[in-house]
């Protein structure tokens, strides 16, 4: 049984990453796509305008 107790955690770590690369994959594009685009847009516009000089 020294077998199965030295092969649970690595089964269950992989289990966990697999199924947090499939969440990843699944969260890019879709409905959030154009939410998350323009969240980035806004960031780097404020971005850009504190970064240019005050004339």
């Amino acid at each position: 049984m020294d077998y199965v107790s030295a092969l649970v955690p690595p089964v269950v770590m992989a289990v966990f990453f697999i199924a947090l690369v499939m969440t990843i994959v699944k969260s890019q594009g879709g409905a959030n796509k154009a939410k998350e685009d323009a969240a980035v847009d806004a960031v780097l516009a404020s971005a850009e305008a504190a970064r240019q000089p005050q004339k």
